[in-house]
Parts: structure tokens; sequence; C-alpha cells
């Protein structure tokens, strides 16, 4: 009589589990009250439960380092980027007659760590992120790049890093470049009215963001600053003719943080220019700049002193050196990556961060 082997003494039907003193045959069964597929699932039973604790200690680490993954990923700030970027205009941004979202640029060698750089940007568009715990406020970002460029990572991406670790929800917009100007038209004219574009479009969908209307803030680096400036001081006429309901709202920002705004003095001196007009009831400022900016710290100082003038709410920050360009980096025998230290005390104290 052939004998089927049962190595790992499993019995059923109420039987005991446990060790057997010996092999278990065919012509055993019918005393037990087995049948012959109870043994066959014996034997298979060992392996297949092997099996299964394998995968559930594979399972448990892969979830640890999961959860692990997602706590530095809090603890630096790294931002997520929400689904793909928006497009703020229902069909063409004003005066286009072509759709390009832009081109990247090759890497420079001399970027360490990397900058991206992006030209023809004929549809702008926004860059969210979001962070774990929104707490009400949106911030739009204004990259810098001179107008031709856009750079959404150095001035960009990273500052959304540091804006999600206070709560604070992050648009980068990629505003239109530069070159389908024409030559008599102001190179901050179509960032503006993209930036406007913007503030409207935020706060049309500040519900499904978990935002406050009237807590939407713009921070503008360089070129972006420049925009971010006029945006701040505009009056109550928007630079472009609303095409939607959403161009019913208010395009100016509840507060600004403006980092070395470029070029906001006007050319050949010591004004600065026309387009930035100062009068009581404009939202705060923060500002920073470096006296060794070639861009010149001087129109940043003016443009405080103007705000404080109409007893508008403002805070300047003028440090010795780091040059133009940092972002939110710091820079070799400088202060000035703790602007954002300085930056966060401003929000926080406003309640817009936390």
């Amino acid at each position: 009589m052939n004998e089927i082997d049962c190595p790992y003494g499993l019995y059923y039907n109420g039987m005991r589990r446990g060790s057997v003193s010996r092999e278990i045959t065919v012509g055993d069964l019918p005393r037990h009250g087995l049948t012959e597929s109870n043994l066959i699932w014996a034997q298979i039973m060992p392996k297949y439960f092997s099996s299964l604790v394998i995968i559930f200690l594979l399972s448990l680490v892969w979830l640890v380092f999961v959860g692990d993954s997602k706590a530095k990923a809090a603890e630096t700030g790294s931002p997520t980027t929400e689904k793909k970027p928006i497009l703020i205009w229902p069909a063409m941004a004003p005066g286009e007659t072509t759709t390009s979202i832009g081109e990247t640029l090759p890497p420079r060698e001399t970027d360490q760590p990397t900058i991206t750089r992006v030209e023809k940007i004929r549809t702008p568009s926004l860059d969210v992120f979001v962070p774990d715990t929104p707490n009400g406020t949106g911030i739009i970002i204004l990259p810098g790049g001179g107008f031709q460029r856009v750079v959404p990572d150095l001035e960009g991406s990273e500052a959304a890093a540091w804006l999600n670790r206070l709560g604070i929800t992050a648009f980068v917009l990629r505003y239109r470049t530069s070159e389908m100007n024409t030559a008599h038209e102001p190179k901050y004219l179509r960032p503006l009215q993209d930036a406007q574009r913007a503030v409207r479009w935020v706060r049309s969908n500040a519900k499904g963001w978990n935002l406050k209307t009237d807590r939407i803030g713009v921070l503008g680096f360089s070129a972006g600053g420049q925009v971010a400036s006029v945006l701040h001081t505009s009056g109550g006429m928007a630079a472009y003719e609303p095409i939607d309901p959403i161009d019913s709202l208010a395009f100016r920002p509840d507060f600004s943080i403006l980092i070395y705004p470029w070029n906001v003095l006007a050319p050949q001196s010591d004004h600065l220019m026309p387009e930035l007009q100062f009068s009581k009831g404009l939202p705060p400022a923060f500002i920073v700049h470096t006296s060794d900016d070639k861009s010149s710290a001087v129109g940043a100082a003016l443009i405080y002193a103007g705000l404080r003038k109409h007893e508008v709410p403002a805070e300047l920050h003028i440090y010795e050196n780091g040059g133009h360009g940092y972002g939110t980096r710091a820079r070799p025998n400088s202060m000035i990556g703790t602007w954002t230290d300085r930056a966060t005390d401003w929000l926080v104290l406003r309640g817009l961060g936390k």
C-alpha cells in the first residue's frame, strides 16, 4: 500500500496539530475520518504557508520603506507636483498666435546643482505644489530669467519646498517669455498679464485647493520680482481685457515677497520705473536684496521707502553680499542663504505660515 508523507503532522476535522511519530498511509485515512485529498493538501500547505509568510514580511518591509521615504520628504519639504501643469488661459493668451509651452535649454556645466531654463513660452502655465497639511495660504511664484527665459527650479520648485514646509500651497508660474514682444512693448507686460490672470485663477479655484481667497500672495525673483513689484503697486485696471467670469475677481495679491527685484529703476536714473505707483491701502511686502547685486539694491530700498511713505507695512533686508540669482540657495562667504528664515518669521507673524 502506498504511503503518503505528511512530515508536518497536520491533522484536520478537529484533530490536533502536531508532529506524528510515523508516516500516515492511505490505509489510515478512514480510521481518522480523512480522505486522500486531505493528505495531499497537508503536503502542499506547509510550502504554501511559508510563501505567505515571505510575502507578508516583504510587504511589511515595503510599508516601512515607503513610510520612511514620506517622513524624509516631510522633513526636507520636498514638494509634490500636483498632476500636470495648469493652463491659466481658456484659449490662447492675449496677443498670441501659437501655443508652445516652451523649450528647455541644455544644462550648463557650470551650474552646480543644475539650473533649468525654459524659453519660447507662448502658453503660460502653473506647476502646483501642495503641502501635506495646507493652511489656507497660497503663493504664486514668479521665477526670474531676464524675460527671455523662465527658471522653474532655482527660482520656482525649490522655493515651493520651503513654502510647503510652512503649510503654504505654491504655484510656480511659467509666464510668457519675450521673443514675440514688439519693439515698443515693455518686456514685463505679458508676464504681468499672466500674473494677474494667475492670481484671479487661484482665487476662483481656492476652494478646491483649501485656500482662503484673502490669503493669496506672490513671490517674485529677479525679472519675476520686477513683475511682482508692478503687480503689487498697480491700480484697479488690469493689463488685459476680461474674457470670462474669472476676470471679475481681484488680481492684486494680498501680500508680496520681492527677492532681488531686477531693473526696477528707470533707465539711466536713480528713480523707480514709472509703473510703480504707491498709495495707501497697498498690501504688505517683504523685500530682499544684496549690496553687491549689479541690478542695484537702491531700487529695492526705494520700493520700501515708497510703501512706508504711504504707511504700508513692509520689511526690507539688504545683505552685504551674495550677488544675484541665488534663489533660496546659500552662497559662499555670505549670509544670503538665511533670507528664508527672515521671510518665515514674517509669514508666521502675519498668520500666513505655520
